[in-house]
Parts: structure tokens; sequence; C-alpha cells
């Protein structure tokens, strides 16, 4: 990379400073740390993973961390997606990728580790776990192999020519990961039990980190930076404590191996533990902050972090009051790739919130590629734009429903240059994200909504509340596109006549309907709902019993996000009962017995409580759909394939029709949010 010649930034924004890096230039102090979206193609950083960071440097990101734990071996198998630096056609995809960020002035560097014992034994070529002693871990149930000294030579020589591959391919720099992986397990006493020269005193236990920094250096050079994201404390009963994590920082820089540290905070072994150390939404911002400037305030060396830092104001306190020199927003620029360029338009009001729903994360620890809730564009970079361009006429066109996809609707054709006007008909927009944020732990949703209206109405679409759009509304406005965005009712159908004795989580949730003092939630959409429900009628004082037909609780809730939701249900005795179906409710004296079914063992049961909550997904409120439908020129119809090519996708199937038609969201079938907001722009942003 060309240095970057550091231009005078408005307003003296602390974000915007130059950051010198050793040799390096970074033109400001944002960042985003290594993380492993799973966009790679055989472990390798194919043209998705390349254009998922050239958006980051577009936007203006000083640096972009790739490589969220490379691997260096065969017998580190890929847990998560993780890029293979063993691969030699890893060099080439590497230089392209850098040199698409390097055109915008944006530094590379990818994170290299040895995953050690987080991984699974039956993965990759089914080699062995390694590790320095043979302890479980626990999130992959892992039973590692104890190193042998051959083992230790080979892995350090792996390491070495991993960090060789990421400076043949152009980048500017490497981070060597000792979070929970291989590196720091000879650190901790909680997972090193050797009696040998790698463990014991605390000499023996860095052995193994010297020695690969060592060879690193050897391999790439005085000249190329070296990093190490390490913890400083694993808050863990028995694991390492601040002031050995302390000391082997100072020790590490001490050695003049490295270039900077990353700093972070906890342990990783477990989903619990996992969900402290990458916070989500309902925790305080920067919780690990405080520990990081102290470690800032001693170590001579440039010190980064990242840790629910997902908000500009929370990031130039970081930058501003000297606890850090490089700040990561790592979630945040999922969110929004163009950070930095609207704070140095002077536009820090539009930059799209990052939530912390955690929605990213939890995708790629369920094997998935990563995706924000709330940008559908982000890891789409080939098929969807991150910003609306005009279209080449104005048209008039009427959204109803003023949900999540409604509002991103409103959103793209309004920023399209068409003139729109949203029904809603309710007096607040937001749809179901309003009942979603009434748990207190989930009332940042609301953020989405937020910004959703306030981007839609700063392109002068009119956002109208209160209004029951029927046919004859929509055809009032002579549009010539119409989206229908009316969203769904709770489905209870399946319960017969038991439907009119059931809650529903909406009637819990949004105040219509109080927590009985026995309450039975019964959960079969598997999300945040029944979980939400179930929290939130706890909270309240009732004993509550949570049913699935599942095998596991909420099984579309993540690692990061269901740990919350246990926490909650220890605290207020929430009993959990799996493999049981919901069959009918019916009256039993002034109570209600509810018929639990085991399609396992053939059998039911009854229990009698206060109250039923059922979760089971929305039917369409599709009504008006239907009712305009006849008289569309596209007669509802969707092209899918020019759909999923980016082309106009709503045919001419009826001459004499006036407009283009279209339903999206819940309007369509029961999905979650980020399917909604996918609807409205693959479809709007062609419109």
């Amino acid at each position: 990379m060309t240095e970057a010649q550091p231009s005078s930034p408005a307003g003296g924004d602390p974000l915007l400073q130059p950051f010198g890096l050793r040799h390096l230039t970074l033109r400001n102090r944002i960042v985003s740390t290594s993380h492993e979206p799973n966009y790679a193609e055989d472990g390798l950083p194919t043209e998705r993973y390349r254009l998922y960071h050239a958006e980051k440097a577009k936007g203006g990101i000083a640096m972009t961390m790739i490589g969220g734990s490379a691997v260096v071996a065969p017998d580190s198998p890929p847990a998560f997606g993780n890029l293979r630096l063993y691969d030699p056609a890893i060099v080439p995809l590497f230089r392209r990728l850098a040199d698409s960020c390097h055109a915008h002035d944006t530094a590379v560097m990818c994170q290299i580790t040895h995953l050690g014992r987080r991984s699974s034994n039956y993965a990759g070529d089914w080699l062995p776990l390694l590790a320095p002693s043979p302890i479980r871990e626990a999130a992959h149930r892992a039973f590692p192999k104890a190193m042998e000294d051959w083992d230790i030579a080979r892995v350090v020589a792996d390491y070495a020519r991993g960090a060789l591959a990421c400076k043949e391919g152009g980048l500017d720099g490497i981070e060597v990961e000792a979070y929970g992986h291989l590196l720091d397990a000879f650190w901790s006493p909680l997972t090193n039990r050797r009696d040998d020269a790698w463990g014991g005193s605390l000499d023996n236990r860095l052995r193994f980190a010297f020695r690969v920094l060592e060879a690193i250096r050897d391999a790439v050079g005085a000249e190329f930076l070296v990093g190490i994201r390490m913890v400083l404390d694993e808050d863990a009963d028995g694991g390492l404590e601040r002031g050995e994590g302390f000391e082997i920082a100072r020790r590490l820089a001490a050695s003049g191996l490295i270039d900077f540290v990353n700093a972070i905070k906890g342990h990783i072994d477990t989903d619990e533990g996992l969900s402290h150390v990458i916070p989500g939404m309902g925790t305080p911002a920067a919780p690990h902050l405080p520990l990081v400037a102290d470690l800032k305030r001693e170590l001579g060396l440039p010190v980064l972090h990242a840790a629910r830092i997902n908000d500009v104001a929370t990031a130039r306190h970081a930058v501003a009051s000297g606890a850090l020199d490089l700040v990561g927003m790592t979630r945040a620029h999922m969110a929004d790739p163009h950070i930095v360029a609207k704070l140095a338009r002077g536009e820090e009001a539009r930059v799209r919130p990052c939530v912390g729903v955690g929605y990213c994360i939890d995708r790629i620890y369920e094997g998935g590629p990563a995706l924000c809730l709330h940008n559908p564009a982000t890891g789409r970079e080939a098929e969807l734009p991150h910003e609306v361009a005009p279209a080449a006429q104005s048209r008039r066109a009427v959204v109803v429903g003023g949900g999540p996809a409604g509002l991103e609707a409103a959103r793209v054709l309004a920023l399209r240059g068409h003139a729109v006007t949203l029904f809603e008909a309710a007096e607040a927009l937001g749809g179901q994200l309003l009942l979603a944020s009434r748990l207190a732990r989930r009332r940042d949703l609301i953020g989405i909504v937020d910004w959703l209206a306030a981007e839609a109405a700063r392109a002068s679409a009119r956002l109208r509340t209160g209004v029951y759009a029927e046919a004859e509304t929509v055809l009032a406005e002579d549009p010539e596109i119409v989206v229908v965005a009316t969203g769904g009712l709770p489905d209870t159908g399946f319960l017969g006549d038991g439907e009119a004795h059931a809650t529903t989580t909406w009637d819990l949730l949004g105040g219509q309907v109080p927590p009985g003092q026995e309450v039975l939630v019964f959960d079969d959409g598997g999300s945040h709902a029944g979980v939400s429900a179930a929290e939130f009628a706890a909270r309240a004082g009732a004993k509550v019993r949570y049913v699935t037909p599942e095998r596991i609780v909420a099984p579309e809730v993540g690692g990061t996000n269901y740990p919350a939701y246990f926490k909650a249900f220890g605290e207020h005795g929430v009993e959990i009962v799996l493999n049981r179906r919901l069959r009918a409710i019916r009256p039993a004296g002034n109570r209600l017995a509810a018929e639990l079914w085991d399609e396992y063992a053939r059998q039911s049961n009854e229990v009698t409580v206060d109250q039923v909550v059922v979760e089971h997904g929305v039917l369409p409120l599709d009504e008006l759909y239907f009712a305009l439908k006849s008289r569309s020129a596209n007669l509802g119809a969707v092209d899918q394939a020019a759909l999923l090519a980016g082309r106009p996708a709503l045919p001419t199937c009826n001459p004499e029709g006036r407009f283009r038609l279209i339903r999206v969201g819940d309007a369509v079938a029961s999905r979650n949010v980020h399917a909604a907001l996918l609807d409205s722009l693959r479809v709007c942003r062609e419109l």
C-alpha cells in the first residue's frame, strides 16, 4: 500500500485524525477488526469476500482486517468458514483484495491462527485437534490431543508460512490471534496443565508464543507489521487474570516482535462466555474499555480494541479520552460500511445504526454467512447496492404498511426519485418491531424503525399514520407503483375451537393482555418472539412454563443471544418443556387446560394454567393485495429470474393495468425482519 497522505479533517473530529502505525499512515482512527463472515469458497477469499471488504474501503475506513482466524495448518480445520493460509491459491486472491482496498487508501491486515481445540475432530481432514493439554472445549465438544515436541515444531513453522503468504499477498500486516485458540491456550492455567518446558511458570507458558512470533519475524522481516489480538483477563475461575495478562502484554511489547496489541477480555469456550466477549443488545456500551485504557497507559505500543463500540459517539469518546489508538467498529460496519464517509460529509445522523442484535455473528456460528438484520446489502455487494441510484423517470408510488418492509420500500422508492406516500393504520410506525422492543433488553430494535423512517422522510416520502388504507384509498392516489406491506396477524387457527382461549405473544408484549399468575408459553416459532414473551411474563411475576415442540429452546436464536434468555429463565424459575406440541386449549373452571402432545411417546397430557400464550407465526393480511391484483399491470406477478439477476422484475401481464403491484414482508409469508427488508430493497431498487 502506498502510504496515505493525511488530509486535514474538518472540525478536528478525533475519529478522523490520521494515525501512524510504524511506517504506515492510517487515514483515520476507525478500523474493522478481524472476523470471519463465512463468505469464503473452499477456504479462499473469492469475489463475495473481496467485495464485502472493498465496500468498507470505499466507505472511508482506515483499515479492514480480514481472515477472522485464518488457519495456518490442516490440523486446524475451519470451524466457521475460515480462510486456509496453507493453500497456495490464496496469495493471488489476497493481492486482488488488497489492491481493491488500497485503491481507496485503506490498509488490509489478516488475522492468523491455529484454532487448537476450538474446532471439530470430525471436520476437514479428520486430523486430531491440538492443545497444550487434553482438556475438552465445551462449545465445540472437542477432545484434543496434548501436543508433542514434533507437533510444536511443525505448528511453529506453519505459523511462519501462513504469515509469509499474507506478505506475498500484498497485505499490510498480520494479527496473531491469542484468545480461545492455541497460542493463548499455553498461557492459561485452565488449558495448560503441562509439567515440561511448555507449562508451569509464566516463562514456560510463554515459550510457545515467543517461538511462533520469532519464526514469523524471521519469515516476514522487520518491516512487515505484526500485531497480536490477546486476552488480558479470561474472566473465568482459575483462568488467566488481569495481572498475568498485563505482564504478558508487557513482555510481548518489550520483545520488539510486535507492533500493536488488540486487547480483549473474556473467554469463548462456552456460548455464555462468548456472549460477554462479543456483547449484544441490552448490554452496556464498550464494557471492556476501562481495562483497555489501563493497558494503554502503560504499554508504549499502539492499542486497538473492539467490543460493543457500535455507535459513533462511543467510538469518539474512546479515541478522544486516550483509552485506545484505533477503535474497532466491526459490527457497525456491517450495518453501514460508509460510516467514515458520512462523518466526513457532516452526515453523522444518517449513519445506519447497529442495534446489537447479533444476527450477523449468530448466523456465522450456526454455519451460515454473516448477514446484517438491518442492512440486506451487506454480504450481497455483487447483487445489491448500499447506495440507491435515482430512476430515469419519477413515478407516483403508494406503500401500505409502516413496518420494516413498508418503510424500506418507501425509503428506496423515494431515493429513486419517486413521489411516495405511505399509509400506516396504526398511530405509530414500526409494525412488529414495536412489539419486539417492548422487552426492555431489546428496546434498541426501535433504532431500525427510527432510521428507516428518518431516511424515507429525508428523501421526501410522505409517511401518513392513522390511515387504514383500502383499495379505494390507494386508487385515489392514481399510483403507478403500489407496494403492499400490510404484514400479518398471529396464527392460532391450528387450535380450532381453542383459538378463542389463546393469548398471543402480540397481546402480551403489546400490553393488551397482562400476564396471568401461572402462564404456559407455547413457542412454535423458534425465534425471539416466544422466548421474549416467556421472559416478559416471568419478569412481571408470573410462574412460567415454556413449551416447545423442538428438541432445543428457540433454534432460530443464536449463540450470542440465547444466554441472556437462559439467564432470565434461571433467575425467574422458568420451567422448560421440550418435545411437546400444543394441540388444544379448553376451559377448566376459571382456568385453562392445555393439551400437550408428545410425538415420540405418542401420548398427551394436560396442564392447567391461568393463561396460554401462543407463538405460531403470522398469517398474511393480504385482502388489500388481492383487491388490487386484477387491476394491476403485472397481476401481482414477479419474474423471479429477473429479480435475482437485478433486472426489473414486474412483468406486464395486463396491458390495461395502471400500476405495478408487489407485496413484501409478512404480507407474503411469516418471516423475519431481514427477509422483509430484503424483499423491499431488491424489488424496489429497479422500479
